[in-house]
């Protein structure tokens, strides 16, 4: 397309459009040469072609202009004038009252004339300049402003490895991606290696390193800000995350986004037996109202089912504890209490804390929150799981800030408080420790709804009041009316499908799983039978923190109803052991008994090893290493373990009814079977206390039994009453 100031071929000549008028066109060539034309006859020429077209903008990048050192740009704007008053005969900008100089004036002078008086002016001024200069400098000014006439040596792109050896650079880079897992070093090592390199690549001494200093800045223009240099942590950091930019999540409803992480908390608590230890803390964030939604305070080593209770937590209202002050109950709060309550009956008697179904759940890429259980968890309920990338902690940034505001606005005036490290931590802080793990969980409880619900967010805001920022609750408050509220009822088989999941056959002994058996008179129906299920087994749901009992779906029998049932089975030894063990208690066992018989033997074994160091650590002896295990298990299962179910719903107490005791062995064995000589065979009376020796069995020894408690559904209701 032809346009004014392209430069077109005509008769074997470069012009340049210097006019367009109706259907003429006025072509000016390189000499200053100058005709008129019909277009028609430009367009027949046969040696006819556009050549370039003039650039789309004509506004100089003033930015980069500025940044220039001062002489070269005051040299383009000399030059700029030069270059006008060669063309117009005016150095300035625009039209001028002053009549040109008489060797520039264009009525007078060819435009060859004028670029030869430009050049014999500047030569005489001491720039020696030539016409072809002159003309070059002009055409560049067409081209691109006063940024063609700039001198483009200062313009030149600095790099930071300067005029390094290329070999050396790939070298030194390949050493730095290569240690980039590797522990921290110096930078004498990574001169060594690379040293060691380039001899490889290119033979001894062939190419030189440069000296320690010019190496030193090449080593941090090569890794500075790419994570190839730092603590082994730092670079761990720099390549898992991913490239920016980062785009904020925007979340609009209660639920829409859960964040989900687990921290060890800096503070000590004291464990049965004397035993100081760091709890973990596992926590559910609503990014839409900051709402701590459901905390779990364990010993360390969370569990998938730890996880998984958070969920429950989160959908249930968390019920008042009768030490509380009535300040902290829903109905003295901001949330709209009398139209929740139209909706949830369950809200009565609440605590001051959001109910939030969540949909999406962000969870790091930890065993608990990736393991199948958690995941079959949250389908069964409809939540999805968004795992963030490994070792990315700014996808998951708000529960992360939230861990260090429990820190600091809590942790910290804990007994007992250790600081974020060891260097932080005070002398004795271990002898500080006064809480135990219950307490310090009631009061956590208690601190998240009065300190953590009421404490206004800077990132709270409500679109009518931009400059207050709210408090979680409010915000809760104003969100569940714009976005409603559905109450979420989960019942006892609820609280059962959020177990951990086993797969595994009904055998004549039982169910057997990790050398513990499981068996109850219901089985009988189903030994050695295919499940109606694809593969054919039996779906089994375990506690790792209650591992005296499980759960098997079977179907129903009888044929008004259909479906499946939960048939709750228990351990066969449960009588031996009556005090509360998690699994990992049980592993330490498998660790220290060897196995000297059959598999029924060994079981038998374990258990009676099992009761004496639960023995041995209650009456105060052992190792530290025992005591540490026990602890644990009595903190993991006062803690509720043991799931509970809906807030307020009295269950009926679910007596267990073992199978016959004496006959748990598989048959593949030729020992005699094997019987619990000291096993309580009944249950003691509802009623009876703890500490009524009358009422408990009497083993030949003449020391009472350990006590056989009546397993129920757990009620959180009924062990607020006990608090």
């Amino acid at each position: 397309m032809v346009e004014l100031g392209c430069r077109v071929r005509f008769e074997g000549r470069i012009w340049t459009v210097a006019a367009l008028t109706g259907g003429q066109v006025r072509l000016v060539a390189e000499n200053g040469e100058a005709v008129a034309l019909l277009l028609s006859l430009l367009f027949a020429d046969k040696g006819f072609a556009v050549l370039d077209a003039p650039g789309g903008s004509r506004v100089p990048p003033l930015g980069l202009l500025e940044s220039l050192p001062e002489a070269v740009r005051e040299r383009a704007l000399a030059w700029q004038r030069h270059v006008r008053e060669v063309e117009s005969g005016q150095p300035g900008a625009g039209s001028s009252e002053k009549p040109p100089r008489a060797q520039y004036d264009p009525d007078t002078r060819t435009l060859a004339q004028r670029e030869e008086a430009k050049a014999a002016e500047l030569s005489a001024a001491g720039m020696p300049t030539s016409a072809v200069t002159v003309r070059r400098m002009r055409a560049r000014y067409r081209q691109d402003g006063v940024w063609g006439l700039v001198d483009h040596r200062a313009t030149r792109l600095r790099t930071a490895l300067g005029r390094a050896d290329e070999r050396v650079v790939a070298a030194l880079h390949e050493v730095l991606e290569a240690g980039r897992e590797r522990s921290s070093g110096t930078l004498g090592r990574l001169r060594a290696y690379t040293e060691r390199l380039l001899a490889e690549r290119h033979g001894e001494g062939v190419v030189p390193l440069p000296s320690s200093a010019t190496f030193n800045r090449l080593v941090h223009a090569l890794a500075d800000r790419h994570g190839l240099l730092g603590s082994a942590r730092q670079r761990r950091w720099r390549s898992a995350r991913p490239a920016p930019p980062f785009v904020p999540t925007t979340v609009m409803a209660p639920g829409e986004l859960v964040m989900m992480d687990s921290t060890l908390l800096d503070a000590f608590v004291v464990l049965d037996d004397g035993v100081v230890e760091r709890p973990e803390l596992t926590i559910a964030l609503d990014v839409a109202t900051r709402s701590i939604c459901a905390a779990v305070l364990r010993p360390k080593g969370t569990r998938s089912v730890d996880a998984a209770q958070l969920l429950a937590q989160m959908m249930v209202p968390a019920p008042m504890r009768p030490t509380w002050p009535e300040a902290l109950a829903m109905q003295a709060s901001v949330v709209p209490y009398e139209r929740l309550l139209s909706v949830d009956a369950r809200l009565e008697g609440a605590a001051a804390r959001p109910v939030i179904t969540p949909q999406t759940i962000v969870v790091d890429q930890g065993a608990v929150f990736v393991s199948s259980s958690f995941i079959a968890a949250c389908e069964s309920l409809g939540i999805s799981v968004q795992p963030a990338p490994p070792g990315n902690g700014p996808a998951k940034g708000h529960v992360e800030r939230t861990f260090s505001s429990i820190k600091t606005l809590f942790v910290q005036h804990v007994a007992g408080y250790t600081g974020a490290h060891t260097g932080e931590r005070g002398q004795g802080a271990e002898g500080e420790a006064v809480w135990t793990l219950a307490q310090l969980a009631e009061m956590l409880d208690e601190w998240i709804i009065c300190g953590w619900q009421e404490r206004a967010h800077d990132g709270l805001r409500h679109p009518m009041m931009p400059h207050r920022a709210l408090s979680p609750n409010e915000m809760w408050a104003a969100l569940v009316a714009v976005c409603g509220y559905v109450p979420v009822p989960l019942g006892r088989e609820d609280y059962i499908e959020l177990m951990p999941i086993k797969r595994q056959k009904i055998n004549d002994y039982g169910i057997r799983i990790d050398y513990r058996t499981y068996d109850h008179k219901a089985l009988n129906p189903y030994r050695g039978e295919r499940s109606p299920a694809a593969d054919g087994l039996w779906e089994i749901h375990h506690d790792p923190h209650a591992p005296g009992q499980i759960w098997v779906r079977l179907p129903n029998t009888g044929q008004a109803q259909q479906g499946w049932r939960w048939e709750t089975v228990p351990w066969i030894h449960h009588t031996l052991v009556t005090a509360p063990f998690t699994d990992f208690t049980w592993q330490h066992i498998r660790r220290t008994v060897a196995r000297r018989g059959s598999r029924a033997q060994h079981e038998h074994d374990l258990t009676l090893a099992l009761r004496e160091l639960l023995e041995r650590a209650a009456a105060g002896h052992g190792s530290h290493r025992e005591k540490v295990v026990t602890a644990r298990a009595r903190a993991a299962n006062n803690g509720g373990a043991v799931w509970g179910i809906l807030y307020g719903q009295q269950p009926e107490a679910e007596t267990l009814e073992p199978a016959n005791e004496d006959v748990f062995d598989d048959g593949k064995d030729d020992e005699e079977p094997l019987t619990d000589d000291d096993a309580v065979s009944t249950w003691p009376a509802e009623h009876a206390q703890a500490n009524d020796s009358s009422t408990a069995p009497v083993r030949e020894t003449g020391v009472p039994a350990p006590r056989r408690p009546q397993v129920t559904v757990y009620d959180p209701f009924e062990e607020s009453l006990r608090w």
